[in-house]
């Protein structure tokens, strides 16, 4: 039986409708206040690059965009919340290369096919930070003394256990010719509380991202020795790369970008990422991250997608080097 035209004409007038209708919520994206959530405590800076990308999100979206600090189980807290929110584009995150370690150590399930890459905008590398008392002032003396002290007299921190910038300082002992866990770590919510502890004479070395040390290294309570980065940092400019200091060609260190849980509209995604990198591009990311010295590195969703998935597999190889491996 024919179908009528008065039929067809009537399911194109819905289908127009329906289209049209979910045209309009898209592009009324976003109606609401957008969560950012951090999964590193405040004051450091995975959560200073957040609050400052959010403040240029704004100007870019129109709408607030509010940072929330989910710390614990060295990034599974913070990174679980951005997985498990509704994939709506109201709750996003600010991932951390940690994404790429935690799965391999037992810590979590999740890995990155949980989310939805929307933009890289940071890469710090990993500087060596000691007290400003320390009775060291370059790198390779820190290393001579690490050698000739028994197992374990040095402590470190500035990330939870199995986090970058630990897998990053065992990487630099085993480049050393030392054993991975020849220092000792201690697990903190971040850069910034290690600081503060080395600061106060409770652990001997901090090997976070440089900029990270900026405040108790211009209060003249802690000093940096060298950077695992191929150049010196503009803002650091007195600090040496390891190369420099001790002819190593080590390189290590953290990305951060803008993520969402799995499963989101592929137009809102598009939507995030333009209004991203306008962000990443403005004077007040910009402007800030050269003031505080942090790395600034820009991949888009689909060039941020392919950077987990090869830093996946590397860090699986370092993770698995210093024994963590589960």
């Amino acid at each position: 039986m024919k179908t009528s035209t008065k039929t067809k004409s009537l399911k194109r007038i819905t289908a127009l409708l329906l289209l049209t209708a979910s045209s309009s919520v898209l592009a009324a994206y976003p109606e609401k206040p957008i969560t950012i959530i951090v999964p590193w405590a405040a004051g450091g800076g995975t959560d200073a690059t957040a609050r400052t990308i959010a403040a240029a999100l704004e100007e870019q979206l129109g709408q607030t965009v509010n940072v929330v600090n989910r710390t614990g189980g060295s990034g599974v807290v913070g990174h679980s919340a951005m997985a498990s929110a509704k994939p709506d584009g109201y709750t996003l995150g600010l991932a951390t290369g940690e994404l790429n370690m935690m799965h391999w150590q037992g810590l979590t399930d999740l890995t990155y096919e949980d989310f939805t890459p929307i933009g890289q905008i940071n890469f710090d590398y990993a500087g060596i930070q000691v007290a400003a008392d320390a009775p060291y002032d370059s790198v390779q003396e820190l290393v001579d003394a690490i050698a000739e002290q028994p197992m374990g007299t040095f402590k470190a921190s500035g990330t939870g256990q199995g986090g970058v910038w630990h897998l990053a300082f065992a990487g630099f002992l085993m480049d050393q010719g030392l054993e991975a866990n020849r220092v000792t770590w201690i697990p903190s919510q971040g850069a910034a509380p290690a600081m503060t502890e080395l600061a106060a004479g409770g652990i001997d070395i901090v090997p976070s991202s440089v900029p990270e040390g900026r405040s108790m290294i211009e209060a003249g309570r802690a000093k940096s020795l060298g950077v695992m980065a191929p150049e010196r940092i503009n803002s650091f400019p007195d600090v040496p790369t390891i190369n420099e200091a001790i002819g190593s060609d080590y390189l290590v260190g953290e990305w951060r970008g803008i993520t969402g849980p799995k499963g989101m509209d592929e137009e809102i995604v598009a939507t995030l990422e333009e209004a991203l990198e306008a962000a990443y591009n403005s004077d007040t990311y910009q402007g800030f991250m050269a003031k505080q010295g942090f790395g600034t590195e820009w991949r888009n969703a689909e060039e941020f997608g392919e950077l987990m998935v090869e830093m996946d597999a590397v860090y699986g190889d370092i993770v698995e080097s210093v024994g963590l491996s589960q």
